[in-house]
């Protein structure tokens, strides 16, 4: 609850030499904000704009419309209520006050879409009230990022279960496809329903269905099988699995990860090159995480050009098209550090109790593709990896 980091939040701000940090809220407008500030349960319709100031010193300031007056009750402050658009401007400009630098959900040049979350007319408004603006990234990362040990448990464990849940799904599929039954014993969209009926079993929960993708599908990272449009699984077929889920439990953390397979006895030559070069561009990655931290900084964009550098090397660069790894918090793409130097480039410095994916992969269209998803975790202490060894061979679920 914010209510209790705010003074760890003004030692920050005094740190980072800011007046203060501001939240703008707006329907649906802004994860963080919402989630910072106790709005993010969605049966608070925050119809009206109501906005909350941290400053570096002193009691934190609200500003809440006539019509919702108590949005913001459950936080410490003053308050002050708006109803007229004349007014909202007066009390915009009191809630600011004196502070000329202010963190905000704001991105420089939207270089970190995540963030960059305040609109542009409310920037206009504080601009000419002589505000310099200042991305709000690293307080973020800081204070919606980061994780309990009571969180990190909960990770570990739900990581647990995924392992194994992904192994027992390829070796359901080499069970039926060595019975003789493949071409009409199962397809993906099967696969996909005995997983979520396995993250039900183990009290999880996912806010996705996870991907299965045989063959040119798995060449395609955001693949979704369904009723209608589900290929079936034979012998000879590459198949991708990328499943991600939580504890059923409040402010749960969430595992995410891919495995790959194939249905022979051995994989072809092809995709074992592809394999291996996947593989050594997430050992790549991982490794400049885990030889840095946390005695030298480790930045996103930095494990992303560890990966990136390997497969590039390979002659595959073209191939790898998504970011190397997402921030992983109580949604599955957290509010933290990304492992980007391609979609975004996210400077940000990797924080102690955050935790990423690091998921390369390489997809060659109407073929197959490749994508091993790992988990790390950063305790003050050390980088770890999650739930259990990275994938070191192709599955040959008919050997």
């Amino acid at each position: 609850m914010l209510a209790e980091r705010i003074p760890d939040i003004q030692s920050a701000l005094a740190e980072a030499g800011l007046d203060g940090w501001f939240f703008a809220c707006f329907q649906r407008n802004d994860p963080i904000g919402l989630d910072l500030l106790g709005l993010n349960d969605e049966s608070k319709l925050v119809t009206r704009r109501c906005y909350y100031l941290v400053p570096r010193q002193g009691e934190p300031r609200k500003l809440v419309h006539a019509l919702e007056p108590a949005m913001l009750d459950h936080l410490p402050g003053g308050k002050a209520v708006y109803l007229t658009w004349q007014s909202y401007r007066e009390e915009i400009a009191r809630l600011i006050g004196g502070g000329k630098r202010l963190a905000a959900q704001y991105s420089p040049d939207n270089e970190l879409p995540s963030v960059s979350r305040l609109d542009a007319g409310t920037a206009e408004l504080l601009r000419a009230a002589g505000v310099e603006l200042v991305s709000s990234a690293d307080l973020a990362q800081q204070f919606a990022a980061t994780w309990s040990a009571e969180q990190l448990a909960g990770h570990r464990r739900a990581n647990v279960h995924l392992h194994r849940i992904v192994r027992e799904a390829f070796h359901r599929v080499g069970e039926i496809l060595k019975s003789g039954h493949g071409e009409t014993g199962i397809d993906e969209y099967t696969v996909q329903r005995w997983i979520l009926d396995a993250f039900e079993q183990a009290d999880l929960w996912s806010e996705g269905d996870p991907i299965v993708g045989v063959n040119k599908h798995s060449a395609d990272p955001h693949y979704q099988p369904g009723p209608g449009h589900s290929a079936p699984i034979v012998p000879g077929d590459f198949l991708l699995i990328d499943l991600w889920a939580k504890e059923k439990r409040p402010a749960s953390v969430y595992a995410d990860i891919t495995w790959c397979g194939v249905c022979a006895a051995a994989p072809t030559d092809r995709q074992h090159e592809i394999f291996a070069h996947v593989a050594g561009a997430r050992d790549a990655a991982w490794e400049l995480v885990r030889s840095r931290y946390p005695h030298q900084p480790v930045h996103g964009f930095e494990v992303d050009d560890a990966a990136r550098g390997v497969i590039r090397k390979a002659g595959y660069g073209d191939l790898f098209f998504h970011r190397t790894g997402h921030s992983i918090g109580t949604s599955d793409h957290g509010q933290g550090a990304n492992m980007d130097n391609l979609e975004t480039h996210d400077t940000r410095r990797l924080m102690a109790m955050t935790g990423f994916s690091i998921e390369p992969g390489i997809y060659i269209a109407d073929e197959f593709g490749v994508r091993l998803e790992i988990n790390v975790a950063l305790t003050p202490e050390a980088a770890e990896i999650t739930g259990a060894e990275p994938q070191r061979e192709l599955l040959r679920l008919l050997a």
